[in-house]
């Protein structure tokens, strides 16, 4: 085989060294920056490295200086475009900082999530950064917690584990949505989710999600409020991909006593749904409104925009790249959790239900609430 097709050798320290008319010891102290060495051999090594573009050796690196300068990032669904702008406010906050990332996807399976762990440990990252697939099951991130590797949870909680978190408070601000909608005359509230549950969700049902958790504990203390029973018939979970969203949807809508808003808990529900709405020609929020999770540019070029609770996602991402960062360098974590509210952007996807309309009341000319409306 010709010098052309073959694979090209990779450059050695030991190249660099004879290159540079220097010991191996000395290359390998100008390169990795310890150690002493003078300014001429330095100068030399590193002229000679970038002439035979030499590439470190990583992994040697490493076990030399007990330091990858990679961080590994454990996600449940890098197709949600939630997790894809979290991510990028990790990793420009890391490139920053002179760390790299590997990302890794769960599907929002655990074993996954497991198996994920193990391998960015043994590629010897500096620290991790985890969405954990499930709030209750987290031995595998208690014993990396245990072993002192550096650990942010994102988005969401695990319970009996102290590691810092970097999450929004989904029950205050689902607590807030709730009354807007009730406020605006709804009481048939539906929420879908992807958070897979072994049976339907009622009273007392313990989930395996701290952020899907604590949006229905919003949603519940709303309801309670105001005395009101709480829709649990409307509550779908196990909602996978898109066909099942969207059958999800319809069978909400169709009820005898059908759902009058949908509130999608993420960017890739919403579109479902959305489709699922208009499959069955009903217009928002004429016939039905509409409410999500996470704001997105496409949320305000839909007809109506939709209303929306917006996360610092972003800024999510930027925080707990900073938080890991911190705990390698041997800094203290933060004294106090980053200041990251969500906010609900009212637009125009949520209106009064289709039942309460108006009728004008004889002689005045002023429009009057029907009965059903006041029911």
């Amino acid at each position: 085989m010709s010098s052309n097709t073959s694979r090209r050798r990779d450059v050695t320290v030991a190249d660099v060294a004879r290159a540079a008319n220097v010991s191996k010891a000395q290359a390998a102290r100008a390169l990795g920056n310890y150690g002493a060495v003078s300014e001429d051999v330095r100068e030399r090594v590193l002229a000679a490295a970038e002439e035979l573009s030499y590439r470190p050796n990583e992994l040697a690196r490493s076990m030399n200086t007990g330091k990858s300068h990679t961080i590994g990032v454990v996600v449940g669904d890098i197709e949600n475009p939630h997790f894809g702008l979290a991510t990028r406010g990790i990793t420009d906050t890391a490139k920053k900082s002179g760390y790299n990332v590997i990302l890794t996807n769960t599907d929002e399976e655990r074993a996954a999530e497991v198996d994920a762990v193990h391998v960015l440990l043994d590629k010897r990252v500096d620290g991790l950064i985890v969405a954990p697939a499930s709030s209750t099951q987290t031995e595998h991130l208690q014993r990396v917690y245990e072993s002192g590797r550096p650990l942010v949870l994102l988005d969401r909680t695990a319970s009996g584990l102290p590691a810092e978190v970097i999450a929004v408070d989904m029950a205050g601000i689902s607590y807030d949505a709730t009354k807007y909608l009730l406020d605006s005359g709804h009481h048939r509230i539906a929420f879908i989710s992807t958070l897979k549950s072994d049976s339907p969700f009622i009273e007392g049902t313990q989930l395996d999600s701290s952020q899907i958790s604590e949006r229905l504990e919003g949603m519940r203390r709303a309801f309670a409020e105001r005395k009101l029973p709480f829709p649990y018939d409307l509550i779908r979970l196990n909602a996978g991909g898109a066909d099942s969203i969207r059958d999800a949807t319809r069978e909400l809508l169709l009820l005898a006593d059908p759902a009058t808003v949908i509130v999608a808990s993420d960017g890739l529900i919403a579109l479902s749904a959305l489709g699922a709405i208009q499959d069955l020609q009903l217009s928002i929020p004429g016939d039905v409104s509409f409410l999500m999770y996470d704001d997105f540019a496409w949320t305000r070029l839909t007809t109506p925009p939709l209303t929306v609770i917006a996360q610092p996602v972003y800024d999510m991402g930027v925080a707990a790249a900073t938080a890991l960062i911190r705990q390698i360098n041997g800094s203290k974590a933060y004294e106090a959790a980053p200041n990251l509210e969500a906010r609900l952007i009212k637009r125009g996807s949520v209106g009064p239900p289709p039942t309460m309309v108006t009728a004008p009341v004889a002689g005045d000319g002023v429009f009057a609430a029907s009965a059903t409306e006041l029911t």
